[in-house]
């Protein structure tokens, strides 16, 4: 995939643009749309994209809750097979461009000939223009427009397709199950190992603490996971603790702990990524460190058994 902002020796392109939040299951299904018709063409297959969330340049004050850091996000759309992702810096002058003239320069500083648009997708000033009007734009400019199927799971229970709003809700309920059958892969948390209290030594399950790499990344509910843990280039089952340790009196501290099975290596200030499976269980008191204690043995087991 070639990656680029200045693109003036890019071949004619069918694109599609967006900021493919999370690269899930709905925006490959357009990816794959944008592929079979730049191939039905000879043309090259192209996304147009944005580093940063355009709502941080209009509002500074704004912290989007991301799925994806901006270089996951370019990994998982390299592995869609597309072509080429034009990288855009979403300015307040790109920002003030009206529909058509935001067309004009994908025509003519990228060498856009067709144009695949999101079933949701608006875009120009104020979003104020719709599907109709790039369609006449398109005429005008020699660009031509087509409309992209939206992408339903096949069992949702109202219908409604699956948007990258839709994945950040489930991670906030801590349904990471539904969120991986969204996604089309299983959520995942970089961060780097960092300190902590060693009460999961005390209760007979070390915890490595994870402080995530990217500040605005989704963290999901508070609760028990179980999860696959990456770090020394191997994989591990694990079991991840997300909240405030109500029975230990954490205060309002949030941590994000997990216990790596089968593992016994000091991993301290190296790189982990947690990939969430399931919640078992919210986060709750216990009446005394000893009844936590046989929560987490169990706990353990389930995890295990599902892993």
């Amino acid at each position: 995939m070639r990656i680029g902002d200045i693109c003036s020796n890019n071949p004619p392109s069918v694109a599609t643009i967006g900021f493919f939040d999370g690269v899930h299951r709905g925006h490959r299904f357009l990816v794959d749309q944008v592929r079979h018709e730049a191939a039905a063409h000879g043309l090259e297959s192209a996304v147009v994209t944005f580093p940063v969330h355009p709502r941080q340049v209009l509002q500074s004050d704004y912290r989007p809750k991301l799925l994806t850091t901006p270089q996951e996000k370019l990994a998982l759309l390299e592995q869609t097979g597309v072509g080429t992702c034009i990288l855009l810096d979403f300015t307040l002058h790109l920002a003030s461009l009206s529909a058509r003239e935001f067309m004009e320069v994908l025509k003519h500083r990228y060498h856009i000939r067709s144009l695949v648009i999101g079933y949701d997708h608006r875009f120009g000033h104020n979003r104020s223009e719709g599907f109709d009007d790039y369609v006449r734009y398109g005429r005008e400019l020699g660009i031509d427009i087509r409309p992209a199927e939206a992408f339903r799971l096949p069992d949702a229970p109202d219908g409604a397709p699956v948007s990258s709003s839709l994945i950040r809700r489930l991670l906030l309920a801590g349904d990471v199950a539904q969120a991986a059958t969204c996604l089309g892969y299983p959520y995942f948390l970089n961060g780097t190992v960092v300190s902590g209290r060693r009460i999961g030594h005390q209760l007979g399950y070390p915890t490595a603490n994870l402080q995530p790499d990217h500040p605005d990344k989704i963290v999901p509910a508070n609760g028990v996971y179980a999860v696959r843990v990456e770090t020394e280039g191997r994989t591990y089952g694990g079991m991840l603790n997300i909240g405030r340790r109500p029975t230990l009196d954490n205060g309002d501290d949030r941590s994000i702990e997990v216990h790596i099975f089968d593992f016994d290596r000091n991993i301290y200030q190296e790189p982990l990524r947690l990939s969430f499976i399931r919640r078992i269980r919210e986060e709750r008191r216990f009446a005394s460190v000893d009844e936590l204690a046989e929560q987490l043995h169990r706990d353990a087991a389930t995890i295990r058994a599902l892993l």
